[in-house]
């Protein structure tokens, strides 16, 4: 059975079939390093980790690049906001500072990092070299107000519209930068003049003047760079369609790179039934989603919903995705209790057992998630039975049931003995106890109880814990 994927530009499901044999290109737009990362966040980075896991598994040599947009109106406006507020955060600090965030995110999450991770402020020069293209061809041009903005001309571009089929003629006008200098307003940015208002710091020379790069160039030059004029797959979150990936697809087509052969784009979070929305104030935060639920409770959850579908969340969904988890872990729990070695099975230690057809073909047929955790949980329901039996009989079936679990579980990143979820748990651990105990520390202090506070201190010190205590709480780390 071939590898099935819905394209999004298509619109149809279709057969892939890598441009090179063997290897799989893969750019998935990162986050805009803003504000703390949500739940939406993390459904879409993990829908692409599981396709990455899915195609190594099946032996294709992965490269996948996540972005990092790292400059950006929001970037400076939520800087900014913060100085007027009294701080003094830098817009590039609060950019490094988020972006830390997002990883631990990840990390905690058990993503695999990207082959490459490049930021936006490190490829100004390749932005710049594409633009100079773009207005060599004639589809670009330097704003009329005689600014150093530099905008793409859409109406020289007939196929603009092809990602999302919209004429041009009814699409909204483009709302990343000001009209002014503009020959039509739908004309986007590709590169912002630098204003009186922003720091020095936010723009860089260019033949136009300085400046910075509007959002839609970054992604075109970093793709090119790190994967080639045409590559595999380019994905994204549905709200990326347009204008953001539309405007990638005409600029970089324009410019005479094929680009992406296939664009898939992932669904959206709904909490109580409506879309998460930083204006409804219904976001859900990852550091909150992480305190609620085990990481990897929290992982099977994120992906249990096809890529393509709505997120439902709602109050008690990690309390489900918990229960259904549990089980799996029950099976295996009693497995080890009757002989089976859970390190002899794929990432465990040994050699990987053969899936079952089911499972390949869920996955194969655009990565259906949801049946192919249905086939996890029957054959952990056959896997229980048969312990339930224990005759000699089924002693090499209970075997193989474990071994199937362990590696539909590797595939998926959701294998509990894997060395990640050990540590993960360990540190969970770790930092529940120390949390308790810097809770009585500040309540000591809080009562003058001096010599309690710092016997607490000592006492951790001596474990190998230090402290820093910060206007916004006391942090440990080990030392």
């Amino acid at each position: 059975m071939k590898q099935r994927i819905y394209d999004s530009r298509a619109q149809a499901v279709v057969d892939f079939e890598p441009r090179e044999p063997g290897r799989v290109s893969l750019y998935v737009c990162g986050p805009t390093v803003q504000s703390a990362p949500h739940i939406g966040h993390l459904r879409s980075v993990l829908v692409y980790d599981q396709m990455r896991r899915w195609f190594e598994a099946t032996g294709l040599d992965v490269t996948m690049i996540r972005n990092v947009t790292d400059i950006d109106d929001k970037i400076l406006d939520h800087a900014r906001a913060g100085q007027e507020a009294g701080g003094t955060e830098e817009w590039w600090a609060l950019a490094y500072r988020v972006e830390r965030e997002f990883t631990a995110a990840y990390d905690a999450l058990g993503v695999l990092p990207p082959t490459y991770e490049p930021r936006a402020t490190a490829n100004i020069a390749e932005m710049v070299a594409l633009i100079e293209r773009l207005i060599e061809r004639g589809h670009a041009y330097q704003a009329g107000d005689g600014s150093a903005s530099v905008y793409f001309d859409t109406a020289s571009w007939p196929e603009y519209g092809a990602l999302t089929r919209q004429r041009r003629d009814q699409m909204e006008d483009a709302a990343d930068s000001e009209p002014v200098g503009k020959r039509d307003p739908r004309d986007f940015a590709l590169w912002k003049a630098h204003r009186g208002s922003e720091p020095e710091s936010a723009s860089w020379p260019s033949p136009w003047g300085r400046g910075r790069p509007g959002w839609h160039i970054e992604c075109s030059a970093m793709a090119s760079r790190y994967l080639g004029a045409e590559f595999d797959i380019h994905g994204g979150g549905l709200d990326l369609r347009f204008p953001h990936h539309e405007n990638e697809l005409a600029q970089s087509q324009a410019a005479g790179d094929p680009f992406a052969r296939h664009w898939i784009h992932n669904g959206l979070v709904n909490t109580g039934g409506q879309k998460m929305s930083k204006s409804l104030g219904n976001s859900l935060f990852a550091a909150d989603l992480l305190a609620q639920a085990r990481p990897i409770v929290l992982r099977y959850f994120l992906g249990s919903a096809h890529y393509r579908s709505v997120l439902e969340y709602s109050e008690t969904s990690l309390a489900e995705a918990e229960a259904a988890f549990s089980r799996i872990e029950g099976f295996l729990a009693r497995a080890a209790e009757a002989g089976v070695d859970l390190a002899g099975a794929g990432a465990s230690g040994g050699a990987s057992p053969e899936l079952p057809a089911e499972f390949v073909a869920a996955m194969r047929d655009d990565f259906a998630l949801p049946q192919a955790l249905a086939v996890i949980h029957q054959t952990v329901r056959a896997g229980n039975s048969a312990l339930d039996a224990r005759t000699e009989q089924d002693a090499a079936q209970i075997h193989a049931y474990t071994y199937q679990i362990l590696g539909m579980l590797d595939v998926l990143g959701l294998n509990p003995n894997d060395a990640h979820w050990a540590a993960a748990e360990r540190t969970t651990a770790l930092d529940s106890l120390v949390s308790d105990l810097l809770e009585q520390r500040s309540e000591a202090r809080a009562s003058r109880d001096f010599a309690k506070s710092d016997e607490i201190r000592d006492a951790l010190h001596r474990a190998g814990i230090s402290l820093e205590d910060t206007p916004t709480g006391t942090r440990w780390s080990l030392t």
